[in-house]
């Protein structure tokens, strides 16, 4: 701190400092790169496996296993904020007087040392040219000063001051960007939903974390599809889904992959899809004495009576991967025998092996015959309110750049010297803040102009 500095003079200092913006972009860049390396939202088996105990408790702490919502990476955004918001203000005052000078002057003897200068002779009278100068000038630079010398006029014009702004929308756009995702981490999220044909769901889970979010309003997915390519490959998935808030039904829509669902700020997006659990089952039931079949048609949790009171059977459920003495069968219907001995028996019946029962003893065998195959349908839902601010600094930075890159504050200079009643001297040149070849390429041609005037 200097001498007789105060402390809100040293952190106003500290602030301003351009060395802050370079070393905060560069840990940035280096925690962005290591965000990119190090898995993300992964379950503490899979880091114990891909790096160790240590390696793991340091990722932890630093909770660099979620490092775009850590808390130091959103501190390096609000610092990298500051600066640029104190930064600007420091430099504005400065800027601001030349766009918006008192007094509007020009310095003649500046612009006849410049290495653009252009000068040549006309055959015309100085006095004839005044009024065409000037109006070629004003036309294509601006309002004009003039001033009178011995030798004859100087004409003096600019265009452009407020160009000298677009740094400044650069800077505005980078602070949206960075606000924007400031508030995404602070106040969006990104969570998953499985909804079976005809379920309604109102809550969804973080991804990996399992967090509960509840939306405010009810998902029902009334309708599941999905088309195949002859390979085997799902070609295409849409799910019908119906908003519901507040016990009514708000609207419906068909949602597939890129062409989500979106209500007050939350977007729902088509991600999965996998099979659900059947509703109901038809099975053949075959008496082994007389093999006799009996069809049936039973709901999982359904208990049905035996042909001739032989009993009950139950449909308990449905396994995704059946296993049988070590050996995966696949999808398969769970159910009991129950006799009216009250002895029990629990069976299963494979889909992929439709006679798989006749295997087991007993009076009766059971076969699947059909079943209505339900798919559920994977959700993304996400919701980000910093994404307009996103978006109007991308805007703003096209438009700064463009400002800042393609435009520029343009001086003008035109002398008029009298040679004698039928000639005159002409000098121009011209000054530029940024692209000093190009307004040297353009008074050349202005050069041209002029002679033929």
């Amino acid at each position: 701190m200097k001498k007789n500095q105060t402390i809100p003079e040293f952190i106003w200092q500290f602030f301003c400092s351009v060395k802050l913006a370079v070393y905060t972009l560069t840990l940035l860049a280096v925690t962005s790169i290591i965000g990119t390396i190090i898995l993300q939202n992964g379950t503490q088996q899979q880091y114990l496996r891909l790096y160790g105990e240590a390696v793991y408790n340091l990722i932890k702490v630093f909770n660099i296993d979620d490092m775009y919502h850590a808390w130091w990476f959103l501190t390096l955004l609000i610092v990298l904020c500051i600066n640029i918001v104190v930064c600007s203000i420091e430099r504005l005052s400065s800027t601001w007087k030349i766009i918006f000078p008192k007094n509007l002057k020009f310095n003649p003897g500046r612009f006849r040392k410049l290495k653009n200068l252009e000068t040549f002779n006309i055959n015309k009278g100085a006095a004839s040219l005044y009024n065409d100068y000037e109006s070629f000038l004003s036309k294509n630079a601006g309002k004009v000063l003039k001033e009178e010398t011995e030798t004859g006029t100087i004409m003096y014009a600019e265009k452009g001051r407020w160009t000298r702004m677009g740094i400044y929308i650069v800077h505005l756009s980078i602070l949206l960007l960075l606000v924007g995702a400031v508030i995404g981490s602070f106040f969006g999220f990104k969570a998953n939903m499985n909804l079976d044909e005809g379920e309604t769901s109102a809550t969804a889970f973080i991804a990996k974390k399992r967090v509960p979010i509840n939306l405010g309003f009810s998902i029902r997915c009334n309708d599941f599809d999905v088309k195949f390519y002859d390979t085997g490959a799902p070609e295409e998935f849409t799910s019908n889904l119906t908003i519901i808030e507040n016990g009514k039904e708000s609207f419906t829509k068909d949602i597939r992959v890129n062409h989500p669902l979106r209500y007050k700020g939350i977007n729902i997006f088509q991600s999965s899809y996998g099979s659900g659990k059947p509703d109901r089952v038809v099975f053949d039931i075959i008496r082994r004495s007389d093999k006799s079949v009996i069809s049936k048609t039973i709901k999982i949790g359904e208990e049905i009576q035996l042909p001739e009171d032989q009993g009950t059977f139950e449909l308990q459920g449905f396994l995704q991967n059946y296993d049988f003495q070590g050996n995966f069968l696949g999808e398969a219907f769970i159910g009991k025998i129950t006799q009216n001995d009250n002895k029990s028996v629990q069976i299963a019946l494979p889909i992929k092996f439709p006679s798989f029962d006749r295997m087991r003893k007993g009076e009766f065998a059971f076969i699947v015959k059909k079943y209505e195959q339900k798919h559920y349908t994977g959700l993304q839902i996400t919701k980000d309110p910093g994404v307009w601010y996103v978006y109007s600094g991308f805007l703003l930075m096209i438009i700064g750049c463009w400002i800042t890159f393609f435009m520029s504050h343009q001086s003008f200079f035109i002398e008029i010297e009298k040679i004698d009643d039928n000639s005159s001297k002409i000098s121009l040149s011209g000054t530029t803040n940024r692209n000093n070849q190009g307004m040297k390429l353009k008074i050349k041609k202005i050069v041209t102009k002029l002679k033929d005037i």
